[in-house]
């Protein structure tokens, strides 16, 4: 599918319900709900391309779920319910949804074939299978050390061992693992990591009712989970918050298209996941938070966002961690701010969906940005967007990047292999066509 995305059009209105429901907790949510005992009822659950997967993994793991729309029930019997799947167990494009269930299946004692698309075949794995071994799980990669995994059943009533591992870099889906397969060890395991990755699973599992303490030392987070003695959970009834990673694309639309005014409604606030909102105001965006509140254990609250001048800023450290996700976007919004922006300590980019870095810079090159590619991140010099024809490069991320480029270039921008969108955001171009913006779908 292409979409033609024509320029200089202002973006103005509400949105609420038209963004999807947080995708790292719609995860979570889903797969949790699984281990419980009882019924979950989950609210404004993301559907898309990179959800349905863990939904189908559900099924294979014998739980019954149901999807009304957007809400989601699940009839969780407890873990020791859990079959082992008869089939590998196809986790498509989503190495969230690889990683969670292999810690959940770890942790289960469960056997296991958990694979998934060529794309999530070379992203690497290893970070969870040495930590997975010195607890104690058998566990085969493939020859590179990625998926397929094959994880082996232990013996009823065998424990795992309690961990003590100090994370190589900052990475919530290791650290959830880890955190799922502690639920079925024999004692506290403690994790550190290098920078404060998102926290969802350990917020959603201590109200789930696991006892779990995270802490700061010197320079590393911690977090310590003691795994409740029998292995039960208790039900989840709650409605998810508006994905910030997906309202990122507006976020910058109405930021750099002129007459632009946007509000978005009921977004996730957790700091883990703001840092793009804390860049975007330093480099001069008019952004205000509105109605703060709780919803799902997790900080929600309302956006007000205005065009606005930017400038150039520098990132690197541990803000790279709270905005992973963000740096195809933010890159979008450099192109066209006044100075030069860097970016550094980012070399995870390379192993998403696509190497976010390489292919973030050869696509905007050819819409005449001056962007430069480091080893860890990029530099763009600010200036303006020209029209051209563009690739996806079947990253979700990417692609709506490119279309918001488009939104202030000097001609049509056309991006191949669009279709990727509704991987995390089903409804982008007819939502920004709602909004103003003149965009158009060739099948």
């Amino acid at each position: 599918m292409k979409l033609i995305v024509n320029p200089n059009t202002p973006l103005r209105g509400s949105v609420g319900a038209q963004l999807p429901g947080d995708k790292s907790i719609s995860h979570r949510a889903a797969l949790f709900a699984a281990l419980a005992n009882g019924t979950s009822h989950i609210e404004n659950f993301q559907v898309s391309g990179v959800t349905r997967p863990m939904l189908q993994a559900l099924t294979s793991l014998g739980v019954t779920w149901t999807l009304d729309g957007k809400n989601l029930t699940v009839k969780g019997h407890g873990v020791k319910s859990l079959k082992n799947p008869s089939f590998p167990m196809d986790c498509g494009n989503s190495a969230t949804t690889l990683r969670l269930l292999a810690g959940a299946v770890s942790g289960a004692g469960l056997r296991a074939i958990l694979d998934g698309t060529p794309a999530l075949r070379r992203r690497p794995m290893e970070r969870i299978v040495e930590p997975l071994r010195l607890m104690g799980v058998e566990i085969e990669p493939s020859a590179n050390g990625a998926a397929p995994l094959l994880i082996k059943a232990r013996e009823k009533n065998q424990k795992l061992r309690p961990l003590q591992y100090d994370m190589p870099v900052a990475s919530a889906q290791v650290k959830s693992c880890l955190m799922l397969a502690a639920l079925g060890g024999a004692g506290r395991t403690v994790l550190s990591e290098p920078g404060l990755s998102r926290d969802h699973t350990e917020r959603m599992l201590a109200s789930m009712g696991v006892e779990i303490v995270s802490s700061r030392s010197d320079s590393r987070y911690f977090v310590e989970i003691l795994p409740p003695d029998p292995f039960t959970l208790s039900p989840l009834d709650l409605s998810l918050p508006a994905d910030p990673s997906a309202a990122a694309f507006l976020i910058v639309a109405a930021l750099i298209t002129p007459g632009s005014e946007l509000e978005l409604n009921g977004l996730c606030l957790n700091p883990t996941r703001t840092g793009l909102l804390d860049v975007l105001k330093e480099m001069g965006g008019n952004i205000v938070v509105r109605n703060q509140r709780t919803a799902a254990g997790e900080p929600v609250g309302d956006l007000l966002v205005k065009h606005s001048a930017l400038k150039g800023t520098h990132i690197a450290g541990e803000m790279v961690v709270r905005m992973i996700d963000e740096f195809p976007i933010l890159a979008v919004a450099a192109a066209v701010a006044d100075g030069t922006t860097t970016v550094r300590d980012a070399r995870e980019l390379r192993l998403k969906e696509s190497d976010r870095i390489s292919m973030l810079a050869a696509e905007l090159r050819l819409l005449g940005v001056n962007i430069e590619e480091q080893a860890d991140g990029f530099t763009i010099r600010g200036g303006d967007v020209s029209g051209a024809v563009v690739q996806s490069h079947s990253d979700h991320r990417l692609a709506m990047s490119l279309a918001v480029a488009g939104l202030v270039a000097h001609q049509p921008v056309t991006i191949h292999n669009a279709q990727c969108t509704a991987e995390s955001f089903p409804g982008f171009a007819e939502l920004l066509n709602e909004l103003g913006a003149n965009l158009q779908r060739e099948d």
